[in-house]
Formats: structure tokens, C-alpha cells, sequence
């Protein structure tokens, strides 16, 4: 059987943890075309906050080794792309980065390699949209015949050090019998959860945009609950604590939604479903609920606080405890409020500066007191000593904005929350 040398290609928050994983058991390559990310990480550096930086550098000693060079990725036979998938301006699908890997990938295939994709698409993508770029850029190697393809969603969550890649569930597939069970043997060596064979690609990339869209449509409902509450004066949190005493009430909490998977995946589902003349109403109503909780807060905001007050922003990623502004609602939020004369400064530990925006390098930097306070983004690090780093910063007749209802029952006056 021929040594499996594997290269990773794309090294984000997917690709760095996979291939840092994958290389105590094989011999792997990371390949990025960022050059500033591959300097980085040659020197243990990883700025996501994904992996161990002592592992990383371990690794590099033995048997992994990172290229901006796509010819040193010649020799392998096993190719696995994560890079990413978004959308565009117009909300559809944006398969740029995906197609130019393919391209990169076609030029160094050969006869027997095969190709697994960990990034999401909608079902079909895999067979018809990469397979295809494959074959073209290729020396004229026939996929299904010549190489073989493989998909396995990803399920990194990023910030989360609990669902680490070594423990997770993964679902694979591929093309035939040889390629699944290579990809048994590949991901049963990467976690030691579950690895589930799905019957078919098509199958696996559903499983991915499903689970995102349910989740998303899920927060939808409970952000318009959220609504309501709000309206006649009940937190929803309230609500929720009473209604999961039922055995069988999911538990979903409301607020802002983005990021590059919630918010981005249920188009990829929307999009497969209006090329079938199905028009995806349940999946495209619970991200356009989502979408618009921003001006919903936004304005809840502006209501209780005079034009050019001063506010505290706390937290612009797009969830707690991760560095990554990628379609950040609450960066969205803090925009939004500027634009409606708030006076706002912001902290993030993960941020430093944001281009027009003033900012604070350290939590105890300012002693000016403000007008509002708003928790949009609760991370550890914000919400360690809360009560002594911020709250003092509030004025006396100001109000606290607790987007998530870290404190809602800290009894603070003039206190908000979703």
C-alpha cells in the first residue's frame, strides 16, 4: 500500500487544527498562499488561538511543515482543501477560493491521488462544480477513474476548547469503496469520536448545511420571541428558564448571529433549493430575522440614550473568545450606533484598533465615566472582574445594555437585555 502524504491546504481555523492533528499520525504538509500566516506559523505563532503553540512547534521538528509553495506539495497523494466558502454582496454562494484551489490541486494530481474537501457547499458541489476544475487543470486524469474525491464536513467551532478535532464526530464520503476506507482510517486517526460513513458526497454536504441552517432557524424563533418580550416588558430569559422545565424544549437563547457558518450556510442550502424551483421560505425567513436583529437592538439602544451620548462597547468579534471580525454582527451593531451619533469607544481584548473607531488597549485604561455600557460580546476575559473594570465606569443616570443577560439577575438599575 502507498505511504499516505498528506497536504492540507487552506490553514484557518479548519486547516491548522486538522493539520497539526493529522501530523501525529502522517507525514503532512500546510499549504497556504498567505505568506505573513505561513512565516507566522513557522515560528509557533498562531494568531486564531486554535491550537497549542508548543505542538505546533513540536511538530515542525518531525512531521509537519508549512509552504506558501504550492510545488512542495508535489509528492503528496492525499489532498484535503478547507479553504473557506462565504457569500457575496448579493448573499449567494462565493466558490472563488474554492475553485482556485481545485486549479492548484488539477496541476499536481496524479494517477491514484484522491481529493477530500472539508469546506461547505451545498450537495452536488463536490462532483460538479470541483471534480470538473480537477479534471481540467489535470494531465488529463478522469475523476471517478484517475483520482478520487472525498468529502468531510467540517465541525471546527471555533473558541470552543471542549468539541476540540480530536474529539468530535466526523461524517466522510467518497467516491468508491478504496476511498472510504481510507478516509476511515485517516479520520479514525484524527478523533477519536465517531466517524461516521455517510452513503454517498451528496449526503455529507446536506448533513453540513442542514445543520447550520437548523441551528440558525432555531435562534430566528427565539429572537422573535425575544421580540415580543421586549414589547411587553419580560426578558425572554425569563421565559426560556420556565419553558425548559419541559422534558422536551430545545434550549436556544437569542442574539446576534454571524460568523462565517451560521450566518453564511443557509444560503448555500437557499441557493441548491431555487436551482430545484423549491423556494427555501422557512431557511431564507430565519436569516432575514436574524439579519435584521441588529437594527432591532440598535434601535432599543437608541431609545433609552440622547443623541451624542457616550457608550463603552464591549466585545466587536463575532463570538466570545475568538480574535475573528468575519461578518460580526456586533461590529455591525457598534457601526450601526456611530451612525445614529453615539459617541462610542470600544474594548475588545482580541482587537487592538479598528479603522475609525476609538478604542482601548486595556481595560483599565480610561477612568471617564459613560452615558451606557454595552455588552455585546461577552468574553471570559470581559466578563473576569466585570463588576470592578466596568460597571464603575458607568454613570449614575446611564443604563447597561446586556445584549446576552450575563447579569440579569444582578439586580442593576437601569438594565437591558434582549
Amino acid at each position: 500500500m502507498k505511504e499516505k502524504k498528506i497536504a492540507i491546504l487552506g490553514l484557518g481555523y479548519v486547516g491548522l487544527p486538522l493539520a497539526l492533528q493529522l501530523s501525529l499520525s502522517y507525514n503532512v504538509i500546510g499549504y497556504d498562499v498567505d505568506n505573513i500566516r505561513i512565516k507566522e506559523l513557522r515560528k509557533g505563532i498562531d494568531k486564531t488561538l486554535e491550537v497549542s503553540e508548543s505542538l505546533l512547534k513540536k511538530q515542525q521538528k518531525s512531521t509537519l511543515f508549512f509552504t506558501p509553495c504550492s510545488e512542495d506539495i508535489l509528492n503528496c497523494n492525499f489532498y484535503i482543501a478547507t479553504v473557506p466558502t462565504p457569500i457575496d454582496v448579493r448573499k449567494k454562494p462565493d466558490f472563488s477560493a474554492l475553485k482556485k484551489v481545485c486549479e492548484t490541486i488539477g496541476k499536481l494530481l496524479e494517477f491514484g491521488d484522491t481529493v477530500v474537501f472539508e469546506s461547505t457547499v451545498y450537495p452536488g458541489a463536490t462532483e460538479e462544480i470541483c471534480g470538473p476544475i480537477l479534471e481540467k487543470f489535470s494531465k488529463n486524469l478522469k475523476s471517478g477513474r484517475d483520482f478520487f474525491l472525498g468529502y468531510s464536513p467540517e465541525r471546527v467551532n471555533p473558541g470552543d476548547k471542549v468539541h476540540t478535532i480530536n474529539k468530535i464526530n466526523k461524517v466522510v464520503s467518497g467516491q468508491t469503496q478504496k476511498v472510504e476506507k481510507d478516509l476511515l482510517e485517516i479520520y479514525s486517526n484524527l478523533t477519536s469520536g465517531e466517524v461516521y460513513l455517510a452513503k454517498s458526497i451528496k449526503v455529507a454536504e446536506a448533513s453540513k448545511v442542514i445543520e447550520n441552517s437548523q441551528r440558525d432557524i432555531n435562534i430566528a424563533f427565539i429572537n422573535e420571541v425575544a421580540k415580543i418580550c421586549t414589547k411587553i416588558n419580560i426578558s425572554s430569559h425569563d421565559v426560556l428558564e420556565a419553558s425548559l422545565t419541559k422534558w422536551n424544549f430545545l434550549n436556544f437563547e437569542p442574539g446576534l448571529v454571524g460568523g462565517h457558518c451560521i450566518g453564511v450556510d443557509p444560503y448555500y442550502l437557499a441557493e441548491k433549493a431555487k436551482s430545484l424551483n423549491i423556494r427555501p421560505e422557512v431557511i431564507l425567513s430565519g436569516r432575514n430575522t436574524n439579519d435584521k436583529m441588529v437594527e432591532f437592538v440598535g434601535k432599543e439602544i437608541v431609545k433609552k440614550l440622547p443623541s451624542s451620548s457616550s457608550c463603552l462597547f464591549l466585545g466587536v468579534t463575532f463570538k466570545e473568545n475568538v480574535p475573528d471580525l468575519r461578518n460580526s454582527k456586533s461590529l455591525e451593531l457598534m457601526n450601526y450606533l456611530e451612525k445614529k451619533n453615539l459617541k462610542i469607544t470600544f474594548y475588545d481584548p482580541f482587537i487592538n484598533e479598528l479603522k475609525g473607531s476609538k478604542g482601548l488597549t486595556k481595560a483599565n485604561q480610561i477612568k471617564t465615566k459613560f452615558d451606557g455600557i454595552i455588552l455585546s460580546v461577552p468574553h471570559k476575559k470581559i466578563l473576569l472582574n466585570f463588576k470592578q473594570n466596568f460597571l464603575p465606569l458607568l454613570k449614575k443616570e446611564g443604563f447597561f445594555f446586556d445584549i446576552k443577560g450575563k447579569f440579569r439577575n444582578k439586580k442593576i438599575p437601569n438594565y437591558w437585555s434582549l
